[in-house]
């Protein structure tokens, strides 16, 4: 199976300089965990990505309300993307790799197709994939929750 059949096409996005108070609404009423952030230009070419996780770090550790800070301040400048061609195996690859549940699906000009999460594989393996699918999602999730070292950052 490819990225192209199961990721989400419909994906909101934001610009770096959009406050992480709006950033922080279209992740609720979207009910997603990630943002991907595409350039100022209106190109959408993917510049970074916006966690949840990022936006309620950033207040704190900057400790400053969501509307005073921006995105650019919150978000991962290093974009962990796939290709729609790709096949299922090597973006969960790219997850356990990574670490991450989210990667972004660009084309060859980094211009966002969409967003392919672990539940969209877990929810694949589930109901078509078979048990080889599932110990495929269950070994990504065991990479991506493996605790990080102190000395990893």
């Amino acid at each position: 199976m490819r990225v192209e059949h199961l990721m989400t096409k419909d994906v909101c996005t934001c610009r770096p300089s959009t406050s992480l108070n709006e950033a922080a609404q279209m992740l609720w009423e979207a009910d997603c965990g990630l943002v991907p952030v595409v350039d100022e230009d209106g190109s959408g070419r993917v510049v970074g990505v916006l966690t949840d996780r990022d936006v309620c770090m950033a207040a704190y550790t900057q400790g400053r309300s969501l509307c005073e800070l921006r995105v650019d301040h919150a978000m991962a400048h290093e974009v962990v993307s796939c290709a729609p061609t790709d096949d299922l195996e090597t973006a969960a690859g790219q997850m356990r790799e990574a670490r991450v549940r989210r990667l972004a699906v660009v084309d060859d000009a980094r211009q966002l197709l969409g967003v392919l999460s672990l539940s969209d594989v877990a929810r694949h393996a589930a109901t078509q994939g078979g048990i080889t699918a599932l110990a495929e999602v269950g070994r990504t999730l065991a990479a991506i929750t493996q605790p990080r070292s102190p000395s990893a950052g």
